[in-house]
């Protein structure tokens, strides 16, 4: 029988299978057309893992039992088409790690709002007795810990849309959608129904006895509600009857124990994060951890790195970092929470952005705009009829001395990028830090 395991990209989830792999017996190969980094390169060393780096030689993939995607390499990528049309089996790491558990997963994604929730879910597990593994889009690689299986009772899971495209057999327990808007539609032929079929696929395993958590204010997930096995429970902003609530006052979780709290107690501020926030409480109660442990976590949570990250006031003005916006719909949320007239950096490698949906919110609520990326066009064009200063940086240092310069007192500079960041930087927590840095020097 062929045992190899091919695994192409050599990141984190990359990295991770690969020692998964060569724990379960298979003769397994790496090959990443990049450069590893150091850390990875190392335990591929340490671990005598064969592996290859700046090219994808075909005579040592094409013989592979399997092969296991990283999330990033694109199905279009030859070497993917080549694959598939020798009848190989692609994976995805998420699919490969949990054919070697059958713990609980919880598995979180959407197009906004995925690691914020993950993390909350985290938070609330903190203070239980359960042992909890946190990872998939953040963090540590599912299958480096399924490696250590016994240690965890549960996992939860940030899973993005490129993940989901290559599983077979991927069933979370619990899976929770948090909204669908247009983003990596240039992956999906700039399609949104193609977009919102991947998401979906955290569904296709589940059964009756699974649950799907879902936005109940998102069109293109109730149109697909019909297709859905597990028990469907809805969170909403508008929709009273939904077993998880919230208005401008009150938070209600109404499914296995009620539970009730004042908006106004929640660590995390702003509508989109009210979502979240309903989310991961719903989903705390249906594993029936204790309300008062789950409003404790909600009123004590810290947001997470480059997520609406206040940095610091300087004369004044406040500066908050939103690096992790790197979408439309993302930037929109983070405009919406803005209380005070705000300078927007934005700007980056575009995704197929239409930014007509924002304008809007700029008009009520930003006074001036710094364009940080190689090609600004779009932005230029799309805004400049609607605010009186706009400028173009190429660089971080510039773009925050141009903020602060038209910057008051009172006021807001928010970088919330609406774009990824792969035109000037390695990947967005690059691009924040280096925003904190710049502030900080100022």
């Amino acid at each position: 029988m062929n045992n190899r395991i091919v695994i192409l990209g050599g990141g984190e989830s990359g990295t991770g299978a690969a020692l998964l792999a060569q724990q379960k017996g298979y003769d397994v190969f790496l090959s990443d057309y990049g450069k590893l980094k150091s850390a990875h390169e190392a335990i591929l060393k340490t671990n005598e893992i064969n592996f290859e780096t700046g090219k994808h030689t075909e005579e040592l993939i094409l013989n592979a039992h399997a092969v296991i995607k990283s999330p990033g390499i694109p199905q279009k990528a030859p070497i993917i088409e080549k694959i598939r049309n020798a009848g190989i089996p692609t994976w995805s790491e998420i699919e490969f790690a949990s054919k070697f558990t059958n713990k609980i997963i919880i598995a979180v994604t959407g197009s906004n709002g995925k690691t914020t929730t993950t993390s909350l879910i985290a938070h609330i597990l903190e203070k239980t007795n359960l042992r909890y593994g946190l990872g998939g889009n953040i963090g540590n690689s599912f299958a480096k810990m399924v490696m250590n299986d016994t240690n965890y009772d549960l996992y939860v899971l940030e899973i993005s849309s490129f993940q989901l495209d290559d599983i077979e057999t991927f069933k979370p327990h619990i899976a929770i959608l948090l909204n669908i808007t247009p983003d990596h539609l240039d992956q999906y032929n700039y399609n949104l129904e193609e977009y919102a079929d991947a998401k979906f696929r955290i569904t296709k395993n589940q059964t009756k006895d699974d649950y799907f958590l879902y936005n109940a204010e998102d069109e293109m997930i109730r149109k697909r509600l019909k297709n859905v096995k597990a028990k469907a429970l809805g969170f909403s902003l508008k929709d009273e009857t939904q077993p998880a609530f919230a208005n401008d006052t009150e938070f209600i979780i109404k499914y296995y124990d009620t539970l009730h709290m004042k908006i106004e107690d929640l660590a995390l501020m702003g509508k989109h994060n009210v979502s979240n926030s309903l989310a991961a409480a719903l989903n705390s109660n249906i594993l029936k951890v204790r309300k008062q442990t789950i409003k404790d976590s909600l009123m004590d949570f810290d947001a997470v790195e480059h997520r609406l990250e206040k940095v610091m006031k300087i004369h004044g003005i406040e500066f908050i970092n939103d690096s992790k916006a790197t979408n439309v719909n993302s930037t929109f949320y983070a405009l919406e929470s803005m209380e005070t007239p705000t300078v927007w950096i934005v700007g980056g490698k575009d995704k197929g952005n239409d930014y007509t949906d924002l304008i809007p919110m700029v008009k009520k609520k930003v006074k001036a705009i710094v364009c940080l990326g190689v090609d600004n066009k779009k932005i230029v064009d799309t805004f400049s009829p609607f605010v009186d200063q706009l400028v173009e940086t190429d660089n971080m240092k510039d773009a925050v001395n141009a903020a602060y310069l038209m910057g008051k007192s009172g006021e807001t500079v928010l970088l919330s990028p609406a774009n990824a960041s792969f035109d000037l930087f390695e990947n967005y927590e690059q691009r924040g830090k280096l925003f904190k840095e710049e502030v900080k020097k100022l």
